[in-house]
């Protein structure tokens, strides 16, 4: 009936009338009439078209009355759940859940009546599990006053309670019964013992709603040369911190990422951005300009200054996307590296020019396998050589 009802409403929209269309596509005026207006109740009154739909704003991602009659008529033909959301630019799985809910054990999907469910479920607000079921409230708070938390709570009452699914419940349904508004099934004291103990909920920023804390926009990674990438060309650096006790003091560490040659930056003044951009442009001084072909860094405070250290050292700064550092993955190695000269919790101003010199040249010393064995500073001094 697919063919027909399209054929039927195409004349429609030409100005045909509807006796002269039905008869034109072989169906009862009725079947028209249906199809042109939606089916009437038995009191006569219009029930729920996509228009009167459309009047309430009800969101394009429901399905249409006009979708379920061509939802239905494709069935009817024999045609796929796939192939019929295909052609109705639909997910099949949308399909397949509306004929999962919406079918009659006996009579199969009928549009209209499917369409009735689906507008009786939508009304919001509904009254949520918990606050429908007293023995699962008292349940969710008793373990919620011994500390559980939602997770714990949720699995529990799934384990000690397997057959009784009016008992069984989200760990998010739990915290929107605590944190959301209109939603207070639980008791909003119970929310102390939480082991945030915070009486609200704390938003979670998106990664592309990060607001930068440098004033001159970076330069992402995604806009590094190609050629820094596959490691071929040598001269491309990472750079981070190694952080001392309490946040107090810092290291600096530069890994060149082809010979994967370290350079440790001496910072005993402080990790301000004054005093990290002065450490590199110290550091990389004695390099050659071939071999100063850009720095990738994480989005720390200490680069705010990375426009005037690349200006200077005439050396790009790129930065990685948020919480990611495998984008500099031989830095976070070498820094693992460095906790054995340097372990966590001490002090690292104490540690002089010298002695990081002395670490660097060690770490510089050791065959890598990635290398085929030879070590950084072997790699590193064939591109000097290769220069002079």
């Amino acid at each position: 009936m697919h063919a027909e009802r399209e054929a039927y409403l195409s004349l429609v929209a030409q100005g045909v009338g509807t006796s002269e269309a039905c008869r034109a596509v072989g169906v009862n005026r009725a079947t028209g009439y249906r199809w042109r207006h939606g089916r009437t109740s038995d009191n006569g009154g219009q029930q729920t078209t996509q228009r009167s739909a459309a009047r309430r704003g009800v969101s394009a991602r429901y399905l249409s009355i006009d979708e379920r009659i061509t939802l239905a008529d494709l069935l009817r033909e024999g045609a796929s759940l796939r192939a019929i959301a295909a052609s109705m630019g639909r997910s099949p799985s949308t399909l397949s859940r509306e004929v999962a809910r919406n079918s009659h054990p006996e009579t199969g999907y009928r549009p209209h009546a499917a369409h009735d469910r689906a507008e009786q479920r939508r009304p919001r607000p509904k009254t949520g599990k918990i606050e429908a079921s007293p023995v699962l409230r008292a349940l969710i708070e008793a373990m919620l006053e011994r500390r559980c938390s939602p997770e714990q709570i949720s699995r529990r009452l799934r384990r000690d309670f397997p057959d009784r699914d009016e008992l069984h419940v989200t760990h998010e349904t739990i915290y929107q019964a605590l944190y959301v508004q209109g939603r207070g099934a639980l008791r909003r004291e119970l929310t102390t013992a939480l082991r945030t103990g915070r009486a609200l909920r704390r938003p979670r920023r998106q990664p592309d709603q990060r607001q930068s804390r440098f004033t001159t926009p970076m330069i992402m990674i995604s806009d590094r040369p190609a050629e820094a990438d596959d490691r071929a060309v040598p001269g491309h650096w990472e750079g981070d911190l190694v952080i001392g006790k309490d946040n107090g003091s810092a290291i600096g560490t530069l890994v060149e990422r082809a010979t994967r040659y370290v350079l440790l930056v001496h910072l005993p003044d402080g990790r301000t951005a004054a005093h990290v951009r002065d450490g590199l442009l110290a550091t990389i001084a004695t390099l050659p300009n071939h071999l100063k072909r850009s720095l990738t860094w994480d989005q720390g405070a200490e680069m705010a200054l990375h426009h005037q250290f690349a200006t200077i050292a005439d050396m790009p700064v790129y930065f990685c996307e948020p919480h990611s550092p495998w984008q500099r993955g031989s830095n976070e190695n070498t820094n693992g590296l460095l906790r054995q000269y340097f372990p966590k919790g001490t002090d690292l101003s104490t540690h002089s020019a010298e002695h990081l010199a002395a670490v660097a040249a060690e770490l510089n010393s050791r065959p890598r396998k990635t290398l085929g064995w030879d070590t950084p500073a072997e790699r590193f001094a064939k591109l000097l050589s290769t220069t002079n």
